[in-house]
C-alpha cells in the first residue's frame, strides 16, 4: 500500500492541535489571561485598530483568523453577513472567497475568471453610509459583493434574502447587527435555516453575556439581553445546530463564545 509521507505528517499534527486544543478548558491560567485581556480590550476598543485590505473591520484578528479557517473548510458560495459598517467584513470574506476561486482554477487548470465565478457575498445594514457604499463599491473586492439596505429582520428584507439565496449550494451565515436579545433571536429565526449541513452559522458579540453589567452603560444590551441568550433560546428549539466549542478554546480570545454555530442536520 502506498502512504503519502506528506498526508500523515499533516494528519498526526492535526490530532496534535486537537489534542491541545481540548485541554484548553483545564488551563485556568490561559483562560484567566484571556478573560482579564478580553475585558481590558473592549473598555478600549481594541477591535476598532484593525483593517482588511484597507477598509477597517470592526473585529478581533483571532475571530478573523476563525472565519478564514471556516471559509476555506466550508468553501461557501454564498456568504450572507448582517451589519457592515465600514465594510471590512464584506471584503474579507469576498477576499477569500476570491481565494477560493484561483485554487479552483489551480486545480482544475482552467484560466482565472473573476467575473465568471458566482460565490458571492450579500450584506444587510439599516443604514449603509454613502462614504461607506462608495468606498465597498470601488474596492477591487466589489464585484463579489452585494448589499441590501433595510432593517435585516423586516419580513421584505428577509423576503429578499431568502430570493437572492435561492440556486447556492452551500451557505455560510454570519450576525452582527443589532446586539440586543430579541433581535439577535429573529435574525437566527430568519436566516440560520439558509445555513448549508456542514456549514456554520456565527453570531458574533456573544461576549455581552460575560462581560460586567456596566460594560455597556451607552447601550441598550447587556448581560441577559444579548445574542449569546438569543443563541440559547434559538438552540432549545433547533437541534439541526451544535454550538463548535473548539473554535472558541482554540481562540482563547473571542467576541463569539458559544457564537460558532455548525449545522449537523
Amino acid at each position: 500500500m502506498h502512504i503519502n509521507i506528506l498526508e500523515l505528517i499533516v494528519s498526526e499534527f492535526e490530532k496534535e492541535v486537537a489534542a491541545r486544543i481540548a485541554t484548553v478548558p483545564e488551563d485556568k491560567a490561559l483562560c484567566k489571561a484571556g478573560g482579564d485581556f478580553t475585558l481590558a480590550s473592549i473598555e478600549s476598543k481594541y477591535s476598532y485598530n484593525f483593517s482588511w485590505l484597507g477598509r477597517p473591520v470592526i473585529q478581533y484578528p483571532q475571530d478573523m483568523a476563525a472565519m478564514q479557517e471556516l471559509i476555506w473548510q466550508v468553501k461557501p458560495d454564498l456568504i450572507i453577513e448582517t451589519g457592515i459598517a465600514h465594510g471590512g467584513s464584506l471584503i474579507l470574506n469576498a477576499s477569500m472567497l476570491a481565494l477560493l476561486d484561483y485554487s479552483d482554477s489551480v486545480e482544475s487548470g482552467h484560466p482565472l475568471d473573476p467575473e465568471a465565478s458566482r460565490s458571492r457575498v450579500l450584506g444587510i445594514d439599516i443604514d449603509i453610509r454613502p462614504h461607506n457604499r462608495a468606498a465597498i463599491e470601488a474596492h477591487p473586492m466589489a464585484h463579489k459583493i452585494d448589499m441590501i439596505q433595510g432593517s435585516s429582520i423586516a419580513p421584505e428584507i428577509i423576503g429578499q434574502v431568502h430570493e437572492y439565496a435561492k440556486g447556492f449550494g452551500r451557505i455560510l451565515v454570519c450576525l452582527d447587527s443589532n446586539h440586543t436579545h430579541d433581535h439577535a433571536l429573529a435574525e437566527l429565526e430568519a436566516y440560520a435555516s439558509l445555513t448549508s449541513k456542514g456549514s456554520y452559522c456565527v453570531v458574533f458579540d456573544t461576549i455581552i453575556e460575560d462581560m460586567p453589567a456596566d460594560t455597556f452603560s451607552d447601550r441598550p444590551w447587556g448581560p441577559g439581553n444579548n445574542p449569546k441568550t438569543a443563541v440559547w433560546e434559538y438552540l432549545k428549539e433547533h437541534d439541526e445546530f451544535e454550538i463548535d466549542k473548539a473554535i472558541e478554546q482554540k481562540l482563547v480570545i473571542t467576541v463569539a463564545p458559544d457564537g460558532y454555530l455548525k449545522r449537523i442536520k
